[in-house]
């Protein structure tokens, strides 16, 4: 009889460390990809840190300080692509992915970064696709929807 309740035990402790098992790779799996998605974010905070103050409080720049500061531009489009490339391939969340698409539609809209994308994607016209397809849609797209 003993035996029974022991037995009976046990299987209770095995469903509860196969549960607690799976809580825990979960809980990794968020944390892992909570970690992902704040390097990008450290990557958007270095390239701000090089680009004009006038062009990030929504002023202009004339034609030498567009052309000097055209690189970090450049870099920015190019996380900005990378981002929408991986809310497209599911490795951010949602949440994070509204952030990030209100962010990048709010640089797009100030006019040194407007001057800069239009130079860019002009010149790079095979390149950065998803953050065209993105701005066709006026920012609206969940780029999650098109894999």
């Amino acid at each position: 009889m003993w035996t029974h309740y022991l037995q009976a035990a046990a299987e209770v402790a095995t469903a509860l460390g196969v549960f607690f098992a799976g809580w825990q790779l979960l809980a990794a799996k968020r944390q892992s990809i909570t970690e992902f998605e704040d390097s990008l974010g450290r990557e958007y905070r270095e390239i701000a840190q090089r680009l004009p103050v006038e062009a990030l409080l929504g002023g202009s720049l004339d034609e030498s300080e567009l052309k000097e500061a055209l690189d970090c531009f450049y870099h920015y489009i190019d996380l900005s692509n990378e981002q929408t490339f991986l809310r497209m391939n599911g490795r951010v969340t949602r949440e994070t992915w509204r952030n990030w698409a209100d962010g990048i539609r709010g640089n797009l809209s100030r006019p040194a970064f407007r001057a800069a994308w239009e130079e860019i994607s002009r010149r790079a016209t095979d390149s950065f696709s998803e953050l065209r397809r993105l701005e066709a849609s006026d920012f609206k797209a969940d780029p999650r929807a098109w894999a």
